[in-house]
């Protein structure tokens, strides 16, 4: 399936998704929006890494930051952090550049390595774009923590590639039905931008009436 312009999704949605189908949806299909010191943090770690008027070379190694990428094939569009590209006996040809080149994106991120898929999938997103756009394959996946300092280095393997494809038909599923996942409440909420507006204990009592009986009962 090739999808159309008016039916892509952000790259960044992925890692909302992962974190939380509900939170997703009430940023993405339902523009819903609050920050937190997380947020604003992170987004200042981004507005440095997304500089698209800067580019350089060290070593042969060409930086290009705010590199715009996006695949008609999965549905997906958006702005990696950093990209390298790295001198290599086979890969990927660059416009007025002598060689081959082997891609690496990376992606920068505030806090630490998570144990979810979330910060993966983001990235995997963004090689499997450079993959179609550069008609090359991409081995290697960096994320660079700012609490740890520290780049983490990934395998870009069938396994990831799989789950990243099949989260990102779940979230075409759901946007195509406009469709919000009622709330699963767990150890995310305490740190979601969203709870505010998601309410997850009162969204997630059953009904109206249970609710008016709960309410009634503390009041007695």
């Amino acid at each position: 399936m090739i999808y159309q312009d008016d039916n892509v999704l952000s790259i960044s949605g992925i890692q909302h998704f992962v974190y939380c189908r509900r939170q997703w949806a009430l940023i993405h299909i339902e523009q819903q929006w609050e920050e937190n010191l997380l947020t604003v943090s992170g987004e200042s770690m981004h507005q440095k890494a997304h500089d698209n008027t800067f580019s350089e070379t060290r070593n042969g190694v060409i930086i290009s930051r705010g590199m715009q990428v996006s695949s008609y094939e999965l549905g997906i569009y958006g702005v990696c952090d950093v990209v390298e590209f790295v001198p290599s006996s086979e890969g990927a040809i660059i416009h007025n550049k002598e060689g081959y080149f082997k891609i690496i994106p990376v992606e920068y991120k505030h806090g630490e390595p998570k144990t979810s898929d979330a910060d993966i999938l983001q990235v995997a997103a963004q090689a499997m774009c450079l993959e179609n756009m550069f008609c090359t394959k991409i081995d290697e996946l960096n994320i660079y923590y700012g609490k740890t300092r520290h780049r983490e280095k990934i395998p870009f393997t069938d396994d990831i590639r799989e789950r990243l494809v099949k989260n990102i038909e779940e979230m075409h599923q759901l946007y195509d039905r406009r469709y919000t996942p009622k709330v699963k409440q767990n150890k995310n909420c305490r740190a979601c931008s969203l709870k505010n507006i998601c309410l997850p204990r009162l969204t997630k009592i059953s009904s109206v009436k249970g609710y008016m009986s709960k309410m009634l009962g503390d009041e007695l």
